[in-house]
């Protein structure tokens, strides 16, 4: 019965950070912002450590898109497909 709430848990948070890595360009903060919720993902192994070297980079750019720049270093082929971002 654990495992189930521990799950439901995780599934809840996952789904949290993945609102807050999506968090639109130019808010104040949003690089920031995605950056944190980058990590998260980082540390589940969902994402590369190239990848989330993007997304530091990016982190105090509150308007710069981090998805063209990972494709452009042909990193995180699995995360833009996760993205939507092809």
């Amino acid at each position: 019965m654990a495992d189930d709430a521990d799950k439901l848990q995780d599934d809840g948070e996952a789904t949290e950070q993945w609102e807050l890595v999506n968090t639109p360009l130019g808010e104040k903060w949003s690089g920031r912002t995605r950056y944190a919720a980058a990590m998260f993902f980082y540390k589940r192994d969902e994402m590369s450590a190239e990848t989330l070297e993007v997304y530091r980079i990016c982190a105090r750019l509150d308007s710069e898109d981090p998805l063209p720049i990972i494709r452009d270093r042909g990193v995180g082929k699995d995360w833009l497909k996760r993205m939507g971002f092809e």
